[in-house]
């Protein structure tokens, strides 16, 4: 089983998800991945997603072995890559910008391909936000969503989770931005300031060269002042790499809506939990009963 795009998966498979971290939180180093392999293609620039994916598989006892993703952008077919890799490993955990990259992988594979970010998507991130929002607020099925800042791989992944758990999810940036029609799921706004008092979850990435202006920034920047104008209880939870007096001020992130070094926490036992998943789809309920 693959996990390239929340879309394809259902909401019943997210919380199963979801019930799966609970577990290992709470039992955070079992054999569960003793015998298994794992193929990592990271760029040496990856930070938090690498490091995550390797303490998760090293604290299950899984083996790992790093190659470049530019390894995938040679002449060879990648199903005969992934036809290969499968003598070798048990799952492909890829990190690379082409999202068509990783579907041709998963065409050809006999082996899980997961998906650890893409230009056009950053699956395993958002299950893992949504998880970390899910423990500290119960009711996170009815809260607002407010995204500020421009079409990008975290916006349009938000949307994609919204459009499957039926969350309220609002975006927020300069016209041209828009992710799509308004759906009972999806509201695009240009103006910060009349969303702001109905929401509960403020969500950023960082800012293209081209929307790092004065313009920009005094319009949308994330700031103390703007996070005291959303509901009570408001949480902030940025994108990391996140830049203080860009899409965020330095305010906000020393503030107490700032969530997002606790947040990230949960990154590992959310990845854990897919990859689990992945490869056990049909034993599932044994590998959640351990």
């Amino acid at each position: 089983m693959h996990f390239l795009d929340i879309e394809e998966w259902k909401p019943e498979q997210i919380q199963e998800i979801f019930n799966l971290a609970d577990r290992l939180c709470q039992n955070r180093e079992q054999p569960l991945l003793l015998g298994k392999t794992f193929i990592l293609f990271f760029p040496e620039s990856s930070l938090r997603t690498r490091v995550s994916f390797e303490k998760g598989i090293r604290d299950l006892r899984g083996e790992y072995i790093c190659i470049s993703p530019e390894a995938l952008n040679k002449r060879e077919q990648l199903a005969d890559v992934i036809s290969y890799m499968a003598n070798w490993a048990d799952a492909a955990v890829v990190r690379h910008p082409n999202l068509h990259k990783l579907r041709e992988l998963s065409r050809g594979a006999s082996i899980p391909v997961i998906n650890a970010m893409t230009s056009e998507n950053h699956p395993c991130e958002i299950m893992s936000d949504l998880y970390a929002i899910s423990r500290r607020r119960p009711d996170y099925k009815d809260l607002v969503y407010t995204f500020v800042g421009p079409a990008g791989n975290i916006s349009r992944t938000w949307m994609s989770m919204a459009r499957m758990m039926n969350l309220n999810f609002h975006h927020v940036c300069t016209e041209g931005n828009s992710l799509g029609p308004e759906t009972a799921n999806y509201m695009f706004h240009t103006r910060l300031e009349e969303i702001l008092p109905q929401s509960d979850i403020l969500l950023t990435d960082s800012l293209p060269e081209e929307y790092r202006t004065a313009e920009y920034i005094g319009k949308y920047q994330l700031d103390l002042q703007r996070l005291q104008m959303a509901r009570p209880g408001a949480l902030l939870n940025p994108c990391p790499p996140f830049f203080r007096g860009e899409e965020v001020a330095a305010d906000a992130i020393s503030s107490d809506y700032f969530v997002g070094y606790e947040f990230k926490k949960c990154l590992l036992f959310v990845q854990q939990a897919i990859m689990l998943y992945c490869l056990f789809h049909s034993e599932r309920a044994v590998v959640l009963e351990k």
